[in-house]
């Protein structure tokens, strides 16, 4: 299989271990847009705010980017003012390596709350961080923002824009502290297409409305969660800079491409065994489809029972019943795959159960639930909740 070539014209990458980690593994890496990119972001709705959250809030206003520099090991999150200070000289020496503006230079961090970041170190790290960006660091960026995640989380994909190739190229980090808005996750994405930045972001935000605002692992919000795109306009096609029939095709690509990205972040859960598919059908409007999928996809009950291969249809209905959403139990059916469990209301007996048992112990499936309310539907993907959750989350800042 030939390997994924995640070069992007314009772009150049690097991550290096600063002595961040205890385990010595990479922790500071560097994107940079050799001219400056538009840039589109979404950040953490969680009222507590990391630093470089803080601050990069303020700077994608403007709608230009240069560079994201970003920690793992350190989230920089409840440290006051002294940590805003460490965000912002961060980004002022990175800026000065690398003889750009400070304000389109994007910090980011990921990892233990509550503690300064090690400035000494980062800023002993910088200077190597920018001699070894290449076209082709872009996996020693992705391992640099790796904290409890098993394994890389990246997608590539390209199109056509008139007449052009276009690529993008994603990363994403992320494995526990996640739900909807976003969750615990730092993803970065650039291209080159010539995008201008209101578009852009309209763009991000619907594409993240359909893959990062569809997934849960524990019912968490981190303060740390940061998604940004980056557009550099090197593939020097005409501007897109309303939604015609180019943009759309753009717009398909990033869908795809940030969907790949979430499901992945379920896939890596923390302690997860299962990768699990919630599809609520039969809602009476969106909202309330979208509610009672995030009930069940949260629930801690229902979660356990997927860990545990026990076809406990039960544990379904009583999160529907309190989800808020309006429903009839008497009209709601329950899919395992697609094995009924419940018809009406009511179980469909022990035979069918057993053979849902069989469909628990695969590594993947999906539930349906059928409210027959309505005509609205959502998806939500979530894993069980294991014993190994517990174990890592126990001793997190051990």
């Amino acid at each position: 299989m030939k390997p994924l070539d995640f070069k992007v014209n314009g772009f150049l990458f690097s991550g290096i271990s600063a002595g961040i980690k205890k385990d010595g593994k990479r922790d500071l890496g560097l994107i940079y847009s050799e001219i400056p990119a538009q840039v589109a972001g979404l950040f953490t709705t969680n009222t507590v705010k990391a630093a470089p959250v803080q601050l990069d809030r303020e700077r994608v206003k403007k709608g230009l980017c240069r560079a994201i520099i970003v920690n793992s090991g350190n989230a920089n999150a409840c440290t006051g003012s002294p940590g805003l200070r460490d965000a912002r000289k961060v980004s002022s020496l990175v800026a000065k390596r690398l003889g750009i503006d400070e304000q389109l230079v994007f910090p980011s961090s990921t990892g233990v709350i509550g503690s300064r970041l090690p400035m000494n170190r980062i800023e002993e790290g910088i200077p190597r961080l920018v001699d070894q960006l290449s076209p082709g660091g872009w996996m020693n960026t992705v391992e640099a923002i790796m904290t409890t995640d098993t394994f890389p989380k990246v997608e590539v994909a390209t199109c056509r824009i008139k007449g052009r190739e276009v690529k993008l190229c994603g990363m994403v980090k992320g494995a526990g502290m996640i739900r909807p808005n976003l969750a615990t996750m730092l993803s970065f994405l650039v291209t080159d297409a010539r995008i201008e930045a209101p578009l852009l972001q309209r763009m991000l935000k619907k594409a993240a409305e359909m893959s990062y605002n569809r997934i849960t692992i524990d019912g968490e919000t981190s303060t740390n969660d940061t998604l940004l795109l980056l557009a550099n306009g090197r593939a020097d096609h005409a501007t897109l800079n309303r939604m015609d029939r180019d943009a759309e095709v753009f717009q398909s690509m990033l869908s795809k491409v940030c969907q790949g990205l979430a499901q992945s972040v379920v896939k890596d859960g923390e302690g997860a065994t299962k990768f699990v598919e919630i599809l609520i059908r039969g809602a009476q409007n969106d909202e309330d489809a979208r509610e009672a999928a995030y009930a069940v996809a949260h629930s801690p009950l229902v979660k356990t029972a997927f860990f545990g291969e026990d076809a406990n249809w039960g544990r379904i209905l009583c999160a529907l019943g309190h989800s808020g959403v309006s429903i009839d139990p008497n009209r709601i059916d329950v899919f395992f795959d697609r094995a009924p469990v419940v018809k009406r209301g009511m179980g469909v007996g022990i035979q069918a159960e057993k053979k849902a048992s069989r469909i628990l112990k695969k590594r993947s499936f999906k539930v349906t639930v059928d409210l027959h309310r309505g005509k609205s539907q959502c998806s939500v993907f979530t894993t069980d909740l294991s014993l190994d959750y517990v174990k890592i989350n126990a001793s997190y800042r051990s």
